[in-house]
């Protein structure tokens, strides 16, 4: 039996439209522009911030991340604290209010039309 000669050039790449349609819950400028802050634990001077999402009282919901407008600022040391102790005890923790904090971030965002 005899194989078919192979082919010196690969087939030509596939076009997909790579465009989402804009659900209003995702807004990549405004997430760089919260991570252009320090973090929102008081005294942190890490500067590997990250972009939290607070779920408690947002739009989020199960297997539902929330939406941009609920983005803080965190390292990625606090980040990774406030999912492993869950967010009520990390806000108690370090006396913060994410969700104040988040609206705060929202409305003075140059983004914030967008979210």
């Amino acid at each position: 039996m005899r194989s078919a000669p192979l082919s010196r050039h690969l087939p030509e790449r596939l076009t997909r439209d790579r465009t989402k349609p804009a659900s209003g819950r995702d807004c990549p400028a405004h997430r760089a522009w919260v991570r252009g802050h320090h973090c929102c634990v008081p005294g942190c001077l890490d500067r590997q911030i990250e972009c939290a999402h607070v779920r408690s009282g947002t739009d989020g919901g199960t297997a539902l991340k929330p939406s941009d407008r609920w983005s803080v600022s965190l390292c990625r040391t606090h980040h990774a604290e406030q999912h492993r102790i869950g967010e009520r005890a990390f806000e108690a923790k370090h006396a913060l209010d994410l969700k104040a904090i988040a609206e705060r971030f929202a409305a003075t965002s140059p983004h914030r039309h967008r979210i």
